[in-house]
């Protein structure tokens, strides 16, 4: 079965940075969470499809906000779902990915605001990526950033991260 490889992942930004044009903000929130969900699944040691695949998603993640705010002038994480899948789908065929590798992608986009019933590494991962950088964007106190720490990190790298970015104060306490 025929895939795009890691070297394609910059054809796909750049599809995702001319979908968010004049928004800054989001491609640097995109962008961000690349960079964390791609370290995170390096260190964990994924195979190489499951990463591809976790880059992507990385990636299109927020697809769905823009769609959200037009539709329903919000752009919360249901809505993001609910939206963000069929927006991901077709920007992925139209850079040529092959159908099994978008139904996943699609799957994480449709579900990574739900925290419950996680079914792979990709996707623990992506949860972890955007939290990393949600935690800071939305300036999270320490109680809250400690609570999403129990709930929802599950990887060894991402509550590293977690950790050495936002509690190190607090672990050296203890």
């Amino acid at each position: 079965m025929e895939y795009k490889n890691k070297k394609d992942i910059g054809s796909l930004v750049q599809a995702m940075i001319a979908y968010d044009q004049g928004d800054p903000g989001r491609v640097q929130h995109f962008m961000k969470v690349y960079a964390f969900a791609k370290a995170i699944g390096e260190q964990e040691g994924l195979p190489e499809r499951t990463q591809q695949i976790l880059e992507a998603a990385a990636v299109v993640h927020d697809i769905g906000i823009r769609l959200s705010e037009e539709k329903y002038h919000a752009s919360s994480g249901r809505y993001q779902e609910l939206e963000g899948p069929p927006e991901a789908k077709k920007l992925l065929e139209g850079l040529g990915y092959d159908a099994e590798f978008i139904r996943r992608v699609c799957f994480l986009v449709g579900h990574h605001h739900t925290y419950h019933q996680i079914d792979g590494p990709d996707y623990q991962i992506l949860v972890e990526a955007d939290f990393l950088v949600n935690i800071y964007e939305e300036q999270m106190t320490p109680k809250q950033i400690e609570t999403i720490c129990d709930t929802c990190f599950a990887t060894k790298t991402g509550k590293s991260f977690l950790e050495c970015m936002f509690l190190h104060d607090a672990t050296k306490k203890q």
